[in-house]
């Protein structure tokens, strides 16, 4: 593709108008003006129409979870960069990945986007695709560029909710994940390809699921830090691994989703094992698997919690815990260690 005029940054940020994803109740839904392969393409996402004339060759996702399902269409060809990694890639996918420009290992500068001169953008969270992101979703319209947002991070949340760990106003469901998947597949013309791997993780999630009933045992969820933990709430994609095992979470009492407890709490609550995120970055004090065991062991209020003596600990990946096809992988983590213990029925 020849190489397009480069714009002026300054002159686009004058000329751009600042709006955020609004949450709203409306579900994500495609709706084509003829037939499954016909274009333009107008797909009601997060509040919003994403208007699609073809399907997009330059692709840039502003997310690892939105990347994944992108790599797993095989749209490899089609993405022309990714940003904002939090795990290693799944193994399945690395080779594709491999082919893709990374632009960023965090958030990307705006600029930076641009200059890959991409014809679509994708992201998982408010937070990178939205106010205080890399742009507002109105900038990139102004650019004639169609973007799209996770629904699970918009569909029951409230507006100031999607743009950060806030609560839920409704659990999060597996079928929302799937519906991400389903949309992207008709932006991108591969609709039975998108048909074939909901398939390949509801075989997943329902074998790892069916095979476990946890009841009378509860979780706590650690994703990072450890002066003031955060800590799972009831409604994300904890909350889905949570209940497809038929256990519970110790904070299923807030729907906050991702909040700062202490640690008096946690004892208190007395958790049967801890699921522990394994984090590839080094931001907080605990992200990494072995601070975080550390940390447990040695701390005089954590290290007579029985899940501790008993070393409890079941071993997930940061994205694992983030909505998006890794929490199958959560849920089959989850549900194989239940049954090593003979935690579940």
């Amino acid at each position: 593709m020849a190489k397009r005029t480069s714009l002026s940054v300054v002159a686009l940020a004058a000329a751009m108008i600042l709006s955020s994803c609004s949450s709203g109740s409306t579900t994500t839904e495609a709706q084509t003006t003829d037939d499954n392969s016909n274009y333009p393409l107008t797909i009601t996402n997060c509040g919003q129409d994403v208007v699609v004339d073809a399907p997009p060759q330059r692709a840039v996702s502003l997310n690892q979870s939105s990347t994944e399902i992108l790599l797993s269409l095989g749209l490899a060809d089609r993405m022309v960069g990714t940003a904002t990694w939090t795990d290693p890639v799944r193994d399945n996918l690395a080779s594709d990945n491999a082919k893709v420009p990374r632009l960023a290992d965090n958030k990307p500068a705006l600029e930076v986007v641009l200059d890959a001169e991409p014809d679509f953008v994708s992201a998982s969270f408010g937070g990178t695709l939205g106010p205080g992101g890399v742009a507002d979703r109105s900038q990139f319209e102004q650019l004639g560029v169609p973007n799209y947002l996770s629904p699970t991070d918009c569909n029951g949340k409230t507006d100031e909710s999607v743009n950060s760990d806030g609560a839920r106003t409704d659990p999060l469901e597996i079928a929302t994940v799937y519906q991400e998947i389903r949309d992207l597949a008709a932006i991108f013309d591969v609709r039975e390809r998108g048909e074939r791997f909901i398939g390949e993780l509801q075989d997943r999630f329902d074998a790892a699921s069916g095979a476990v009933t946890a009841s009378g045992t509860s979780l706590v969820y650690w994703f990072a830090d450890t002066a003031t933990p955060y800590m799972a709430g009831c409604c994300g994609s904890s909350g889905i691994i949570t209940n497809s095992v038929g256990a519970q979470n110790i904070y299923s009492d807030t729907t906050d989703e991702w909040p700062q407890v202490s640690w008096e709490s946690v004892a208190d609550r007395n958790p049967t094992a801890f699921v522990l995120a394994d984090l590839s970055r080094r931001t907080l004090a605990g992200d990494a698997l072995d601070s975080k065991i550390e940390f447990l062991e040695s701390d005089p209020v954590t290290q007579r919690l029985q899940a501790v003596v008993d070393k409890r600990y079941i071993v997930v990946n940061g994205a694992d815990l983030n909505p998006s096809i890794r929490t199958v992988d959560g849920v089959e983590k989850v549900a194989a260690a239940l049954q090593g213990w003979g935690l579940a029925n």
